[in-house]
C-alpha cells in the first residue's frame, strides 16, 4: 500500500497529548483523571468575550486580512504600549495561536539545514516546527539543580557554527516555569549582535509572573529591532485557548513581508475569535492581579507537596503556570503511562507529561515529568496525594 512520507515518520508524537487514549480509556472504566498534562487554564474566560460574541450582527463570517483585523491589530499594540513596549499596529501579524506564529517565523528566518539554538528542556512544538522545516535544533542544557537557569555564554558560543541563524527562548518558560533576567536577556543580546543571529522569544505567559518578579521583553533590547520576534497569544492571558489567536510581533519588515506569504497560504486567522477577544484588551489590572494571585496560591500548594514526597525534587518556578520534577523513577513515560492504565487511588488518577518529549537530546529527561497547575487548590491537593500514592505502588511494583 501507499507509504507515508519521511516528514510524517520523523514528526515527534506530543508528550502533552500522547497518553490521551490510555485517559480516555480510564475515564470510561469511571476512573477520575486530573489533568496536569495540558497547560488549559480551569479559569473561566472574561465575560467580555462572550458578551462580544452574542451581540454580534452579522450577515456574513468573512475572511479577515492575512495578517489579521486592523482593529484587534491596534488593540494588541496599544496594550504593549501600556506595559512599556513601544511598537504599532505593523509590527503585528495575527496568526492561528503562538504555534502558528512560530511556524511562520522559523520558515521566513530559516532554510532548511540550518540551526536553531534552543534551551532544553524546550516546549515540544518547537521540536516539531523544526523537523517540519528540516531545521537543525541545537540544544543546549539546563539543570534541574540550577532552576533551569540560563547557561553560561561559554556554552552558547561553543554551539555556534556557521550554519546557527537564530536562538529562541520562553520567557517565563514552559515547560520549566523558568523566568530569564534582564542581565541574562542582555547575554543573549550580545551573543546575538556578536554573530549576527534572531532571537525568538515566545512572550505568552508574561503576565504570569510570581513573587515580585518583574518581566522583561526582548522587544525592548536596544539595537536589536532587526533581530527580535516576539511570539504572543491571548490563549493563556485571557483562558480562551480554543479562540486560537495569536501574533508574530516583529519591527523586521522583511520578517513581516515573509510571514505574510505564508500567512496568504493559509487566507485568514479566525474572524470571530479576533472580534471577540478586542475588547479583552481593556481589561485593567485587577484582573491580572486576580489572575496572578490564584496561580501563585496554586503554585505555592503544588511544589510544596512535590517537594514533601520521598524522592521527588522540583524547582520553584518564576512564571507561568508549569514546573519540571524529577521523579524516583527511571522511565517517566513507562510510569505517566502505568499511572493511566493500571492506578487509582481514590477513585482518581493523574495525567501527567512525561519530559522526555521536551528535550531534543535522546535520552534527556527520563526522570522528570512536566506539570501544568492549571485546576483548583482542591483538586491539585488530591492529584498530589494519588501521585504520591502511585509512586509508592509503582516502586513497589519494580522490587
Amino acid at each position: 500500500m501507499p507509504q507515508v512520507s519521511q516528514k510524517g515518520l520523523a514528526m515527534p508524537a506530543s508528550p502533552i497529548r500522547k497518553l490521551v487514549p490510555y485517559a480516555d480509556a480510564a475515564k470510561k472504566r469511571g476512573v477520575k483523571v486530573y489533568h496536569l498534562n495540558i497547560g488549559q487554564p480551569d479559569l473561566e474566560t472574561p465575560p467580555q468575550f462572550w458578551q462580544t460574541l452574542r451581540g454580534l450582527d452579522m450577515k456574513v463570517l468573512e475572511y479577515c486580512p492575512s495578517n489579521g483585523l486592523e482593529t484587534y491589530r491596534k488593540k494588541f499594540s496599544e496594550y504593549y504600549n501600556r506595559i512599556g513596549i513601544a511598537v504599532e499596529p505593523q509590527h503585528f501579524m495575527i496568526t492561528e495561536g503562538a504555534s502558528e506564529a512560530l511556524s511562520f517565523a522559523m520558515l521566513s528566518c530559516l532554510d532548511e539545514g540550518d540551526e536553531i539554538i534552543i534551551p532544553e528542556p524546550m516546549y515540544a512544538n518547537y521540536i516539531g516546527f523544526a523537523t517540519v522545516g528540516k531545521i537543525v535544533v541545537k540544544p543546549i542544557s539546563t539543570s534541574i539543580e540550577s532552576g533551569f537557569a540560563l547557561p553560561s555564554i561559554a556554552e552558547f558560543k561553543k554551539a555556534i557554527t556557521p550554519r546557527t541563524k537564530a536562538i529562541l527562548i520562553c520567557n517565563p518558560n514552559n515547560p520549566t516555569g523558568y523566568l530569564y533576567s534582564k542581565a541574562e536577556l542582555e547575554t543573549l543580546r550580545e551573543i546575538c549582535l556578536n554573530h549576527d543571529l534572531f532571537l525568538f522569544a515566545d512572550e505568552v505567559y508574561r503576565e504570569f509572573l510570581y513573587g515580585g518578579k518583574k518581566f522583561h521583553s526582548a522587544l525592548n533590547l536596544p539595537d536589536m529591532q532587526n533581530h527580535v520576534v516576539v511570539l504572543d497569544s491571548i490563549s493563556k492571558r485571557f483562558s480562551a485557548c480554543g479562540a486560537r489567536i495569536g501574533a508574530l510581533v516583529t519591527r523586521n519588515q522583511q520578517i513581516l513581508a515573509s510571514a505574510l506569504k505564508f500567512g496568504q497560504a493559509r487566507l485568514s486567522p479566525n474572524t470571530l475569535g479576533q472580534v471577540a477577544a478586542e475588547n479583552l484588551f481593556d481589561l485593567g489590572e485587577d484582573y491580572y492581579t486576580e489572575v496572578v494571585k490564584e496561580y501563585q496560591q496554586r503554585r505555592d500548594a503544588m511544589i510544596a507537596a512535590l517537594n514533601n514526597i520521598p524522592g521527588v525534587v522540583c524547582p520553584n518556578p518564576g512564571g507561568a503556570f508549569y514546573a519540571v520534577a524529577q521523579l524516583p523513577v527511571a522511565d517517566t513515560d513507562e510510569f505517566c503511562q502505568w499511572m493511566l492504565e493500571k492506578f487509582s487511588h481514590n477513585g482518581a488518577t493523574v495525567m501527567m507529561a512525561p519530559a522526555s518529549g521536551f528535550y531534543s537530546t535522546t535520552g534527556s529527561g527520563k526522570s522528570e515529568v512536566r506539570l501544568a497547575y492549571v485546576l483548583n487548590i482542591a483538586d491539585l491537593t488530591a492529584a498530589m496525594a494519588c501521585l504520591q500514592a502511585g509512586l509508592q505502588e509503582y516502586s513497589a511494583t519494580k522490587q
